[in-house]
């Protein structure tokens, strides 16, 4: 069956065809490390680690390129601000985003350029630029002429004509027109700066991603992708850039993923409700994180709030209730069967096939969850028989987790992570817990049912789940 992709410059989903067979080369807008990582890089960073595991998946070999941008104005005020240099903030915070993103099981993209390091392949587009009229020098700056580029506001869907001056661009009145962008900057003091035919200098923060996908992937990419929020202007001005400079397609397929809110509410600084990952680490497992993330379509909004990441979090404890069951009762991992692929395996793909579907993906993960349970609820005989679709879905379920990048821990791994997490978040005493629930047990031995019952309630009003087995009664916090 084909993958569709929703395509934002033609505003439709579309049959994905690579350039090159079985090959896929994909760029994907990193940060500006200037500051520690928030939700919302979380969402554009998991959506498009799903996109190239499930695309390796399907058998493609994937060149994947995800930039950092180390040189800019505000790591530049971060430098000034704190006495440092530019290089020291840049690393410091590229450092903290591979804490996060392993903290999120973020796999590595095949490359993960500096912008710095591309200085001589910036400078040379720029030249290239000017040399074919569409962009000039001006006191030691370079800035691109849009309206010498015709194809201008195709991907945003905006003309020239209709744009207002002012938003999100830099007002300058010694542009040719408001809307053209810088290409490079003359050096101020205290600048980071580099030599080029137009002074010592750095570059503009569009031409840095043109220039480091052109010399890792070529001049025609197959997905370019990053948040919405970069479909104007930076994505319209890396078409315009490159497409000038190769005269040629720049991507195939632009993916853009949509924004999270806090409480019903855009996350802003100003408002107060800006989410950094760590911090959001220290009250849920990184794998509630990411099935939060993918539980809604990468193309929708989502809203982060104490229900939705409760429902995440509990939505996670039945996949892995359901895993210990099976590894309690068969071993730690299904046996190997002659088929490639179960059923299971069969609807996620055509759920993925469909611009990445993930929140349908899940929905089927859950119904596949209730079904090996009412499995394993019945009879041993039921269980004989059943045993090679049992032992299929069981192993499509770890195929499917691999793709997601969550259930792949062991399941009492998990549940001690949990654990640990709910008594920080909740300030409970493991060993006042403990001491209670041998109290339960004493006094369900005793027959002391009320006893025991008012015991549960209150471990239950300090969130404390609990779960009798046949070895004894495990907890959780909820």
């Amino acid at each position: 069956m084909p993958i569709y992709l929703y395509n934002t410059l033609s505003r439709k989903k579309e049959i994905f065809e690579t350039i090159e067979p079985d090959k896929v080369k994909m760029y994907v807008c990193g940060p500006t490390v200037y500051d520690a990582c928030h939700i919302g890089h979380a969402r554009s960073v998991v959506v498009f680690d799903v996109l190239a595991r499930y695309l390796k998946a399907r058998g493609f070999e994937v060149m994947y390129v995800r930039n950092f941008t180390d040189v800019d104005d505000k790591i530049i005020q971060k430098a000034q601000k704190t006495g440092t240099s530019c290089k020291e903030i840049a690393e410091k915070f590229i450092r903290g985003f591979y804490e996060d993103m392993d903290a999120l099981k973020v796999e590595r993209a095949t490359f993960e350029p500096r912008a710095t390091e591309f200085i001589p392949d910036i400078v040379r587009l720029v030249q290239v630029l000017i040399d074919k009229g569409h962009a000039y020098p001006l006191d030691g700056d370079v800035y691109f002429s849009v309206e010498r580029f015709s194809g201008y506001g195709k991907l945003s869907g905006r003309k020239l004509d209709d744009m207002e001056a002012g938003a999100r661009v830099d007002v300058d009145v010694r542009k040719r027109n408001p809307f053209d962008f810088a290409l490079w900057k003359a050096s101020k003091p205290g600048e980071p700066e580099w030599d080029s035919p137009w002074g010592k200098g750095r570059p503009g923060w569009h031409i840095e991603c043109s220039a480091m996908s052109s010399a890792l992937l070529g001049e025609t990419i197959d997905i370019h992708g990053g948040g919405q929020d970069l479909t104007f202007p930076h994505h319209e001005n890396e078409i315009a850039q490159s497409e000038a400079v190769f005269e040629k397609m720049f991507v195939k397929y632009w993916v853009h993923n949509g924004f999270v809110n806090i409480n019903s509410e855009k996350m802003s600084k100003s408002l107060g409700n800006f989410l950094l990952i760590k911090d959001v680490l220290k009250s849920y497992h990184p794998e509630v994180v990411r099935l939060f993330l993918l539980s809604s379509h990468y193309r929708s909004p989502i809203d982060f709030n104490d229900k939705t990441m409760d429902e995440s979090h509990a939505a996670l404890d039945k996949i892995y209730a359901l895993l210990s069951r099976l590894e309690d009762r068969f071993g730690a991992s299904p046996p190997e069967l002659p088929q490639q692929s179960g059923d299971l395996w069969k609807r996620f793909c055509d759920a993925m096939d469909d611009d990445l579907n993930t929140a349908k993906g899940i929905g089927l993960v859950f119904e596949s969850v209730r079904a090996l349970n009412r499995i394993l609820d019945t009879s041993e005989k039921s269980i004989v028989e059943d045993t090679a679709a049992l032992f299929s879905t069981w192993a499509d379920l770890r195929r499917i987790g691999r793709i997601l990048g969550v259930f792949t821990e062991n399941a009492s791994q998990y549940a001690e992570d949990c654990r640990q997490l709910g008594i920080h978040k909740k300030a409970v005493d493991p060993a006042q817990v403990e001491q209670m629930i041998a109290d339960r047990a004493a006094a369900r031995k005793a027959k002391e049912w009320r006893k025991a019952d008012d015991i549960r309630k209150h471990l239950e009003a300090l969130n404390v789940i609990l779960e009798d087995r046949p070895e004894g009664t495990i907890w959780r916090m909820g």
